[in-house]
C-alpha cells in the first residue's frame, strides 16, 4: 500500500501519518493489487478538511469532509471510500452475473453450435456535425475512448471521417474524391 499525505497550512504529524495508515487497511481487503492513496489535510476557518484520492484495481475513488476533529473528518473520507467501492464492486458483479446467465442460456439453446460470419451484429447511430478539420481532431483528443469521429467538413460541405493512429498522438482524415 503506497500512502501519501501532503499538508497544506497544516503539518503531518507522525500520529496523523500512523492513524491514515491503520484506517487505510481497511481498503486493502477489496483488492490483492497494490493500494496507492494520497490525503491532502488542511485547514479551512476552524474546520479540518481531508482530501482521500484511493486508486483501486484502476478505479478511482475519492472523498472530501470537514470536521472540527482532523480524526473524524479522516474517520468519514474512509466509509465514504468503502462505500463506494462496494458499490461498484457490486455493480461489476451483477454485470458478471447477468452476462454469465446469458451465456449459459446460449449454451442451453446451442447457440455455440451456430457461429455467425460475415454479418452486420451492431448499428450505433450519431449525429453528424458540421466543423472543421481541426475542430474535429480537437474533439476527437478529448474522448479518450473513441478511435474516430464523423463530420461534415464545413470547408467543402462533404462527410469526412478523422481517426486516430495507432500511435495514439497523430489523426488521419478520410475524404471523399470530387
Amino acid at each position: 500500500m503506497k500512502i501519501k499525505i501532503t499538508g497544506k497550512d497544516l503539518k503531518a504529524t507522525e500520529a496523523i501519518k500512523d492513524y491514515v495508515e491503520k484506517k487505510c487497511e481497511r481498503l486493502q481487503k477489496y483488492s490483492e493489487d497494490e493500494i496507492d492513496v494520497q490525503v491532502t489535510i488542511k485547514t479551512e476557518g476552524i474546520n479540518q478538511v481531508a482530501e482521500l484520492s484511493t486508486i483501486i484495481n484502476g478505479d478511482i475513488y475519492r472523498a472530501v469532509t470537514e470536521n472540527k476533529d482532523l480524526y473524524a473528518s479522516i474517520d468519514k473520507d474512509i466509509d465514504i471510500t468503502e462505500g463506494q467501492i462496494r458499490k461498484t464492486k457490486a455493480k461489476k458483479d451483477k454485470q458478471n452475473m447477468s452476462g454469465s446467465i446469458k451465456m449459459s442460456e446460449d449454451i442451453r439453446f446451442g447457440a455455440e453450435n451456430h457461429k455467425v460470419e460475415n454479418e452486420i451484429l451492431k448499428t450505433s447511430y450519431y449525429q453528424v456535425k458540421p466543423m472543421s478539420s481541426e475542430d474535429a481532431k480537437l474533439i476527437l483528443s478529448e474522448r479518450a475512448k473513441d478511435q474516430f469521429l464523423v463530420f461534415v467538413n464545413i470547408d467543402t460541405s462533404k462527410v469526412n471521417v478523422i481517426f486516430r493512429l495507432k500511435d495514439g498522438k497523430n489523426f488521419g482524415l478520410v475524404e471523399p474524391e470530387v
